[in-house]
């Protein structure tokens, strides 16, 4: 299916690996210039490369903290006019209530909630004036369905939520359309890191911890950035502009939700 967006410019961000790498690759495939940003310079480098080599496309990498200022200025600066962005940052660590101070509160809310929200403000206007963007916000499955451990998370990521209801609609009409994707368990880094945390809180080892997480999801496996990655293209597509505002669960299943 050709998506309709060749030629077209994307901001991936957190874009080096796991699901933000699925993202760039498909919406690569589809023929959109990529700039790619991630934190780590050696990985992204890495993964501009192969993009570049696989699909022909233009990628410019940022090694940049898009939770900052200073990152975020130096992602928009390399891009010229921006008519994808794919909104994604590493969620906070898991923990107990206890656990959490406000610096912690504060540090969810700057990664996961008002840095996707600088970045939409940004990038929003040329969108309008040109009548066509797309915005995926890259959240989590725990917005739907809250998961104990990452109460981080789900404060931050929720606040995101409640603000792309409401700002989504006020664009649409534009055709500048923000949706989010909820990911489940996708075998990426985060995944390693929460399985690790199972290993070190219930003392087995690695492989258990994986093998009684998948053994919980309905369809008995991880997700693939891949299949992920596919999707978000899609999103991204000249098919989507009825979409708006909504929350895809991406989940294997596991958020049994009736509305």
């Amino acid at each position: 299916m050709d998506l309709g967006i060749r030629g077209k410019t994307a901001i991936v961000c957190a874009g080096s690996k796991g699901l933000g790498r699925g993202c760039a690759e498909a919406l690569a495939a589809a023929g959109v210039n990529l700039v790619l940003n991630a934190r780590g310079a050696e990985a992204l480098e890495t993964t501009a490369e192969d993009i570049r080599n696989a699909h022909g496309v233009d990628v410019t990498a940022v090694a940049a903290d898009i939770t900052t200022e200073d990152g975020r200025a130096a992602v928009l600066s390399a891009a010229n006019e921006v008519d994808i962005l794919v909104n994604n940052a590493g969620g906070p660590p898991p923990g107990f209530w206890p656990d959490w101070d406000r610096e912690d509160f504060i540090a969810a809310l700057d990664a996961n909630m008002l840095a996707p929200i600088a970045m939409m403000k940004a990038t929003l206007p040329g969108m309008i004036d040109r009548k066509f963007g797309r915005v995926v916000n890259i959240t989590s499955y725990s917005v739907r369905a809250p998961i104990p451990q990452l109460g981080l998370s789900n404060a931050a990521r929720a606040g995101l939520t409640g603000y792309v209801a409401g700002t989504a609609r006020q664009v649409a009409e534009h055709n500048v359309v923000i949706n989010n994707l909820l990911p489940g368990i996708h075998a990426t880094d985060r995944a390693d890191a929460l399985d690790q945390a199972v290993v070190a809180r219930e003392g087995v080892t690695f492989e258990e911890a994986r093998a009684a997480r998948a053994a919980s999801i309905p369809a008995k496996r991880y997700g693939t950035s891949e299949e992920f990655g596919q999707t978000c293209a899609f999103f991204c597509s000249q098919y989507a502009g009825f979409i708006v505002g909504q929350n895809l669960i991406l989940d294997g299943g596991s958020a049994n939700l009736t509305v």
